[in-house]
């Protein structure tokens, strides 16, 4: 099977418009200008029904580049950080091609209606969970509406192709969910990092960047760690970072360079329960790559960043 992005998020918070004017104010992105769903009514109009990234039941949804949406923060009675992932394939055949694979495998799945593709702005949806019990969603031929301008003077970020950025996940049982996004999805190992006895931090990719997903095996929980979202350049990123203080916005590691994927960035806090890492300069690889495994996180600075990786384990398994 074949990935070609991590195309859009649902997150679910009890308030979804606070996350709104965070996802505007401080990261940079752009309330959709309009609502899946709702369609475009006449396009040679140029018209939208609904600039204001707000649907009627409340849900907000977020825009980064010439896709309708990337991020989508529907209303929850409780904080429950990633409802769902869409993962992009070809086309069609590609994803009638996936069904017929991930049952052969064993792997229960459902093709989503016309409805269910029309309300997520795609052309064609399958549903089905990782081993973690998050909830993935195949698809197809998202819609694209092209004029994303972010409120920050010409802010950009990298997107496009290769999807919305990259998430790390708590999994409880690393083997088994490694096993599925490699052996069942296609993904592949970028390289790794040891956390101590049957414990360790895999990065994975499906398209040139370093990765799109890692994984962390903490042993007893799973959830959403952080997001990170990829600017162009590092005045973009600097001027994020003083967005955020300006904001009262708690930053949980201070600027640094990784030492695997080359990412320039920091980490702060999301109005409800994860961390958001705001980079630029992702290394971008290709089949040469060797996989690897590395010893130190980071060649400078992201002060904080292994106490807040722990600390959100932990309150993570209080709730």
């Amino acid at each position: 099977m074949n990935i070609k992005s991590i195309g859009y998020m649902g997150i679910g918070a009890p308030e979804p418009e606070v996350w709104l004017e965070y996802a505007v104010d401080v990261i940079g992105m752009m309330p959709a200008r309009a609502i899946p769903g709702q369609g475009w009514g006449v396009p040679q109009t140029g018209e939208a029904r609904n600039d204001t990234g707000i649907a009627e039941d409340g849900s907000v949804y977020l825009k980064m580049d010439d896709h309708q949406w990337r991020i989508a923060v529907h209303p929850h009675a409780t904080n429950r950080g990633m409802l769902y992932l869409g993962l992009e394939v070809e086309d069609k055949l590609a994803l009638e091609s996936a069904v017929i694979e991930l049952d052969s495998l064993g792997i229960q799945v459902r093709v989503g209606t016309e409805a269910e593709a029309y309300n997520r702005a795609v052309s064609g949806i399958v549903f089905l969970q990782d081993p973690a019990g998050n909830a993935l969603e195949l698809f197809y031929g998202p819609t694209k509406d092209y004029n994303f301008c972010s409120p920050h003077h010409g802010q950009e970020f990298v997107a496009g192709h290769l999807g919305i950025g990259h998430l790390n996940i708590f999994v409880e049982e690393m083997e088994p969910v490694y096993d599925f996004y490699t052996r069942k999805l296609g993904f592949k190992l970028s390289d790794y990092i040891r956390m101590g006895p049957g414990a360790a931090l895999k990065f994975m990719r499906c398209n040139e960047r370093h990765h799109s997903l890692a994984i962390i095996g903490m042993g007893d929980y799973n959830g959403l760690q952080h997001a990170m979202f990829e600017m162009k350049t590092i005045d973009d990123v600097g001027k994020a970072l003083d967005r955020a203080i300006a904001k009262g916005v708690k930053i949980t590691s201070t600027l640094g360079r990784h030492r695997n994927d080359g990412m320039l960035s920091f980490y702060m806090s999301s109005p409800f329960g994860f961390d958001v890492e705001i980079g630029c300069d992702c290394l971008l690889i290709d089949d040469s790559w060797t996989v690897n495994e590395f010893c130190e996180g980071d060649v400078w600075g992201h002060h904080g960043l292994v106490e807040a990786v722990m600390a959100s384990s932990e309150a993570s398994r209080i709730k």
